[in-house]
């Protein structure tokens, strides 16, 4: 039995499914999301390698990532030593480089969005027109031309 091609036919959802995935607004998220895991990165290093031996360092040596307090099991120096001894701990120094990468995250987008913000063209304005009168005004404006007309002398002809 052989089966022919015209006999195959796709979902409905496909076609709707492949029209989704087109539309520029996932093709634009998608690409945020792969800068966002890229400079995700960045930050990661940063706040490792940089802010947090700085920060051990202003507060006495202390190095973040093995601030832990052990709950059940044996306490050893590093948090690494621990968890392969299998100590239940609170892993206190990886939750403040969580924080300090946020505080981090949150700033440099603070600072990109306004740098976008304030490269972008916007379009200027058409000026506005004038706003019309006060009826009181217009009413006044009709009184003086009647008045004014009685004035003028007839046109001969």
């Amino acid at each position: 039995m052989t089966l022919k091609p015209s006999s195959i036919h796709a979902p409905g959802w496909v076609s709707e499914f492949r029209t989704f995935l087109m539309r520029g607004n996932v093709v634009d998220l998608a690409v945020g999301v792969i800068i966002g895991a890229a400079f995700t990165g960045i930050v990661n290093s940063l706040v490792k390698d940089v802010f947090t031996p700085l920060l051990g360092l202003l507060i006495g040596g202390i190095d973040f990532t093995n601030f832990f307090i052990t709950l059940k099991g044996p306490h050893l120096p590093t948090l690494a030593d621990a968890q392969k001894a299998g100590a239940v701990t609170i892993n206190v120094g990886l939750f403040l480089n969580a924080v300090i990468q946020f505080v981090i995250i949150g700033f440099v987008i603070f600072w990109v969005v306004k740098l976008v913000n304030k490269l972008t063209v916007k379009p200027e304005a058409a000026p506005a027109a004038p706003p019309p009168p006060p009826r009181s005004e217009v009413l006044l404006q009709d009184i003086r031309d009647i008045l004014a007309a009685k004035d003028r002398p007839a046109p001969t002809a």
